[in-house]
């Protein structure tokens, strides 16, 4: 193991070398761990401290084995707090530790500087310290067995929030209701003045407003617009004991703390990737060092066939953009060239390749990051295609190399982080309480077994009858759960 003292001066070394290239960054404090506390974290999501939960022990358990088989091995983690921790194994080489520096203290100007991350908590350590206190009190409380079963339920819904919602403001609440309208304007018969109090009493005519309130009221659809944060409605509106609902703004409030990596996998993991091999081969690397360090990047940055690497995609990414606008490959005039030969010779010689990638990392997230950048030239040099699951061959297989469809099939993949988009339509659905809700159709199917237990446990916590508007096999259909049976109806 690395002397603690030559691992400090290394980080003092690399974290100047990091702010000479005009990295900001909050302060970064580094823990040097070994494996298995290394796993304990990880399967913390990186946090010492979490609420008790079987979901954190299976993977503990998933990772220790694969460390134990050597399958995989955890290099590095950071958080997104001020100040930034990161944890290091202990284990690892003097070069890999290098790496995994020049590594996180990019991660960590990420964090910092990305818009995405703007509204998260920087205190997260004690905010996940405080939820495990109050879940410790409600097992005490109510017993272990009935506060995890009730988890379970809402972390199996932990997806179905707004990932946008801290960046849109929305309409919320029904419009104010106004006694003006005539929909609640009580008909009167023509009298006299003096007669008015006995042809038209005023208690009839109270009686006739409220009724017609009543009536507005359960024409009047719940809520009136869409509402694609269904934890959030559930939490406002479902039948839950304050226990519960507290357990579930908690998993709700976590939800949305890890949203922003999640939204930017391939950026974040591309500026780190970027970063540490411009240090390490630019400033820190010894000659002995270089074989080592070669191996270990190769494997970072490897391409993985049928499946994305965020690390290769994003470090590419940002490596072709830094060299279109170094040469001025951008803009009408470069668009507008027919010139093959023209094009393969092309430099402005701007220069303005660093300065861009600073301000895609500011502005953008992997959606509109992939939307804006990827090209079908980097397509071409890089070989990349999309594939679909074949159902007359029962596999998976390549399904298009055309430009589009690969930019299609790749946007599919990361908006929403590729979960299904679901919003609460109708809380009173046949004016008898049910939830109605609707997904969002973009080509792809629920998955049925998903959308069934879906369904189980959203009743367990609205206790009244459960729909999900979708499409299958082409046709709209209805999948309705009334607390026994599931069922599947036909609306075309």
């Amino acid at each position: 193991m690395i002397a603690q003292k030559e691992l400090f001066e290394i980080q003092q070394d690399i974290e100047k070398h990091a702010r000479a290239y005009g990295l900001d960054f909050f302060p970064v404090i580094f823990e040097v761990v070994d494996y298995d506390t290394m796993n304990r974290l990880a399967a913390y999501g990186g946090f010492p401290i979490r609420y008790p939960h079987w979901r954190f022990g299976m993977e503990y358990d998933q990772l220790s084995k694969g460390y134990r088989y050597g399958l995989q091995k955890i290099y590095e983690m950071v958080l997104n707090t001020n100040p930034c921790y990161a944890y290091l194994m202990g284990a690892n080489s003097l070069v890999d530790q290098k790496m995994v520096m020049a590594h996180v203290y990019a991660h960590c100007d990420f964090f910092k500087n990305n818009y995405t991350f703007a509204h998260t908590n920087r205190k997260m350590i004690d905010e996940m310290a405080n939820h495990a206190a109050r879940v410790h009190r409600y097992i005490d409380h109510y017993g272990l067995e009935t506060v995890e079963n009730f988890i379970d339920t809402c972390l199996s819904l932990e997806n179905l929030i707004d990932y946008h919602s801290p960046y849109i403001k929305r309409p919320n609440g029904a419009a104010k209701e106004q006694e003006t309208s005539p929909k609640l304007r009580v008909k009167r018969l023509q009298s006299k003045k003096y007669m008015e109090k006995y042809i038209n009493p005023p208690e009839f005519i109270e009686q006739q407003r409220q009724k017609l309130k009543e009536k507005s009221q359960r024409s009047q659809r719940f809520p009136d617009h869409p509402e694609r944060d269904v934890l959030y409605f559930l939490i406002q509106h479902a039948p839950l004991e304050n226990w519960q609902r507290d357990v579930l703004g908690i998993i709700r409030e976590e939800a949305y703390y890890f949203a922003p990596q999640g939204m930017t996998k391939i950026m974040n993991e591309g500026w780190a990737t970027y970063w540490h091999s411009t240090i390490m081969t630019q400033k820190v690397l010894e000659p002995r060092e270089i074989v080592d360090y070669a191996y270990h990047h190769s494997g970072t940055v490897a391409n993985h066939p049928g499946r994305l690497n965020p690390y290769r995609i994003g470090y590419l990414l940002y490596k072709d953009i830094e060299d279109r606008w170094n040469k001025g490959k951008f803009g009408k005039e470069w668009e507008e060239c027919d010139d093959l030969r023209a094009k393969l010779n092309w430099d402005k010689k701007l220069g303005l390749g660093r300065q861009k990638i600073f301000e895609v990392r500011k502005i953008y997230n992997d959606v509109t990051f992939i939307d804006t950048f990827l090209t079908e030239d980097f397509c071409r040099e890089h070989k990349l295609f999309s594939f679909a699951y074949n159902k007359k061959n029962k596999r998976y297989e390549i399904e298009s190399r055309e430009f589009k469809m690969v930019k299609q099939r790749f946007l599919q993949s990361l908006t929403n982080l590729g979960h299904p988009i679901i919003s609460v339509v109708e809380a009173n659905y046949l004016n008898r309480g049910e939830l109605y809700l609707e997904h969002t159709f973009e080509g792809v199917e629920l998955d049925s077994s998903y959308a069934a237990d879906t369904l189980k446990n959203l009743h367990s916590l609205w206790k009244r009858p459960v729909h999900i508007q979708t499409v299958l096999e082409e046709k709209p259909v209805l999948l309705s759960f009334d607390g026994k049976d599931f069922s599947q109806r036909s609306l075309s």
